[in-house]
């Protein structure tokens, strides 16, 4: 099992775990949810041992093999089926001893644990792998180079899945797959007999996957039974009585307070007054429960709008060469689209087209009158000044905005205090990407562009731009 005792993790000299305790067994699928920069990834990290702890131990069995999916990826020339068994590490131990055997003794040893790890299937293991996360036959003998960030990252988690492992950590894996590679995946873990921890924006795909979830909050690891719909009714009674037991404990601090000050000249009651005072020091302060989530903020009324707002004729879509034509399309105000299909099939190549960020390759884009287009795009955060902080970028946007209107709009995608104020180089992914998105919002589109917007975003985050949007 996994043994998590009291351990402690600073970050920037201010605790992000604080004594927190947590027990895993062996064979549970555990999700972990919590607030951009609450320390999910940090957690995965230390489990690796790639952090070192402030205090405190972690206690994994030593015959456990641990699998991490990596998020990013070395340009490479292997090929794509190649890179896919590369994750079987005893496998290409054995194939590399094999290559450089001296002796008949040493080629029976080294083709006998071949065999024992059915070496012969492992192949065809690999290709479908590849093919549940979405890759063609003739994808397999082409090299990782060739492939885009995003089907790198499928490389990287086919990998991951093709490594023999009894610890298996998987941070946000669906980001980057069309419906049906996340469905593939869903039912693959479902199989998956090792330990899972797993992080995830996708409520449906932890409800599918995940047997117990863990939250991270306070600077603690807080264990829940059953999947994340599960998570949400027991933490909303817990609430619920925290609020209660809140409300009783103020009224009794009043009720020792006012002894307190009515009593504490008196000679007679001088000492029953002190033992009040020292009571109230160590009593622990139960916080109020804050049962809705940090971000409240709204699209703002876009002002004049065209319509059509943008159309497209016979339009032929694509870069050197045609991802789709014969595309004619008029986007009326009001709509509500979404844009599904297999990935490579020219979701973001519409999308970049009707922003404006790539041209026609034949055929007319005609922007309505007052057309005023809000993008966020799958690198939004790439545009992003890291050295300047998010007011900073907020007033580049909008000169003429006063700070209250921007500290105030900041607040409500919970960017407050020095957080507004600083640069946003130390900001983790999550956060960035809700910055990118604020500055979207920020800009008051009357039509708006969404790519993947819920990568990288809290559960929290994602609800409330569900909110937003409705």
């Amino acid at each position: 099992m996994i043994d998590i005792n009291q351990i402690e993790l600073l970050r920037g000299g201010k605790p992000l775990l604080d004594h927190a305790d947590l027990r895993i067994n062996p064979g549970e699928k555990m999700a972990l949810v919590g607030a951009n920069g609450s320390g999910k990834s940090s957690l995965f990290a230390l489990l690796l041992g790639k952090l070192s702890l402030d205090g405190g131990n972690i206690s994994i069995p030593s015959d456990w093999r641990v699998v991490h999916m990596a998020q990013e990826l070395e340009a490479s020339e292997r090929t794509a089926l190649d890179y896919v068994l590369d994750g079987h590490l005893r496998f290409r131990q054995l194939e590399a001893q094999l290559a450089n055997a001296k002796d008949d003794h040493q080629l029976a040893t080294l083709h006998a644990s071949l065999d024992d790890l059915r070496a012969w299937e492992l192949p065809s293991v690999a290709e479908r792998l590849l093919q549940g996360l979405g890759f063609e036959l003739e994808d397999h003998q082409r090299t990782v180079s060739d492939f885009s960030g995003g089907w790198q990252i499928r490389l990287n988690l086919a990998q991951a899945l093709m490594c023999p492992s009894e610890l298996l950590l998987l941070d946000e894996p669906t980001n980057h797959l069309d419906l049906d590679a996340s469905l593939w995946l869903e039912q693959w873990l479902q199989r998956y007999r090792g330990t899972l921890l797993l992080v995830s924006h996708d409520r449906d795909f932890i409800d599918s996957v995940c047997d117990g979830v863990v939250h991270l909050e306070h600077h603690k690891l807080f264990r829940y039974s059953g999947n994340y719909s599960a998570f949400e009714r027991q933490r909303g009674e817990k609430l619920a009585q925290q609020q209660q037991a809140f409300e009783k404990q103020q009224v009794e601090i009043a009720h020792m307070q006012k002894f307190v000050a009515r009593f504490k000249a008196k000679a007679s009651k001088a000492k029953q007054a002190q033992s009040r005072v020292k009571a109230l020091e160590r009593m622990e302060l139960i916080a109020p429960a804050h049962v809705d989530s940090p971000f409240h903020f709204r699209f703002p009324e876009p002002g004049r709008m065209s319509d059509p707002l943008l159309s497209i004729k016979q339009g032929v879509l694509g870069y050197d060469k045609t991802v789709l034509q014969n595309i004619s399309l008029n986007i009326h105000p009001g709509s509500r689209l979404a844009l599904l299909g297999a990935n490579g099939q020219g979701k973001s190549t519409l999308v970049k087209t009707l922003a404006g960020e790539i041209a026609l390759l034949q055929g007319d884009r005609t922007e309505g009158e007052h057309l005023h287009i809000g993008y966020f795009s799958q690198h939004q955060m790439e545009a992003l000044d890291m050295q300047a902080s998010p007011i900073v970028q907020l007033q580049r946007k909008k000169p003429r905005a006063t700070e209250r209107e921007i500290r105030s709009f900041l607040g409500s995608f919970n960017f407050r205090g020095s957080q507004a104020e600083d640069g946003i180089k130390h900001f983790s992914g999550g956060e960035k990407a809700r910055l990118a998105l604020a500055l979207v919002v920020w800009q008051q589109p009357n039509l708006l562009l969404l790519d993947e917007p819920t990568n990288h975003l809290d559960l929290d985050m994602c609800h409330a731009l569900t909110v937003a949007l409705q």
